[in-house]
């Protein structure tokens, strides 16, 4: 290659890592803020572990929505680990720098993690939709090898999923600046650093989680409206324990998809808040799932209830 394209690609291409600005630049709120984010990310990951642990060693919860159940919370703890260490660091970090693989490894993980759940979250609404609407046929059709096979699809999709929005970012030429406004690495910031236009590849790439946003979420409320439908007939008993079931699950569908839509359903440009809509949804959101689902479950809770006392009857041994 002549020497003069090489000092082209170079000049291109000279960024090496990122500086993040954080949530904030004012120190007191920084010190405030740590202990609060540290405190909500050792609840998501203790709670999701825990709710996995339960439904893994008990037999009375081996159900397809318990194994459902035991893999959103699996994905939830690495969707959070993704970002809020890094995140929390940060705030009593002086240097605020990532290498730019570590931002596209952040990015790609982000995603990856990010679409494997909204995926399961669609086999968790046609588990509902089986069980209520094909009580008969629930067993035969939910099968350990169907919900092996969705899980799998979710992982497999998701996956795609980040590849692709990782490849379509990596391509980019970054030639400074390097300050990225926000405390990660996400579409927008990085798009706004491109040494080049992206009005015409910026909604493309964001389109790509956009659309998967908007996809599944119709399909959500699609499935729902005919559980809701289907309930005509069921007896009044029946139809509340029938939306008992489901009400749990259409709460965490709001809490994922709401932040989603706002974050990626919109013009490539930063707006004030996007900084605590990441935080609601990559923090806060997998720290409330678990108490969605246990404390609207009283089967999980008194399973959890009993291990507890185990645990408590060997201890004192």
């Amino acid at each position: 290659m002549p020497s003069s394209k090489v000092a082209l690609v170079e000049r291109r291409n000279n960024v090496t890592e990122f500086i993040l600005l954080g949530l904030t630049q004012n120190p007191q709120l920084q010190t405030l803020l740590f202990p609060v984010l540290l405190f909500t990310y050792l609840i998501t990951i203790v709670g999701n572990l825990l709710i996995s642990v339960t439904i893994f060693i008990s037999p009375t919860l081996g159900s397809p929505m318990y194994f459902f159940l035991s893999c959103l919370s699996f994905i939830d703890g690495f969707y959070s680990t993704s970002i809020a260490p890094k995140m929390m660091f940060d705030l009593i970090s002086k240097k605020n720098t990532i290498s730019f693989n570590g931002c596209m490894t952040q990015l790609f993980t982000e995603h990856f993690f990010g679409a494997a759940e909204i995926i399961l979250l669609i086999a968790m609404a046609y588990d509902r939709y089986v069980a209520i609407c094909k009580p008969l046929h629930y067993s035969t059709i939910m099968s350990r090898t169907l919900c092996n096979f969705l899980v799998g699809m979710a992982g497999i999709l998701g996956f795609i999923h980040g590849g692709i929005q990782l490849l379509f970012i990596i391509q980019l030429p970054f030639c400074g600046p390097n300050v990225i406004d926000h405390f990660m690495c996400d579409l927008i910031p990085l798009l706004e650093l491109a040494c080049t236009d992206t009005h015409i590849l910026g909604p493309f790439i964001a389109a790509n989680s956009g659309s998967l946003c908007l996809l599944i979420f119709s399909m959500l409320v699609i499935s729902y409206v005919i559980i809701l439908l289907s309930l005509r007939t069921y007896s009044s008993e029946g139809h509340h324990k029938a939306l008992s079931t489901c009400a749990s699950h259409v709460t965490v569908v709001i809490l994922f998809f709401v932040p989603c839509s706002f974050l990626y359903l919109r013009p490539m440009t930063s707006f004030p808040a996007d900084k605590a809509v990441t935080v609601f949804c990559t923090l806060i959101t997998p720290m409330l799932n678990p108490l969605i689902y246990t404390l609207r479950n009283a089967e999980v809770k008194n399973i959890m209830k009993k291990l507890w006392d185990k645990m408590i009857k060997t201890s004192d041994k």
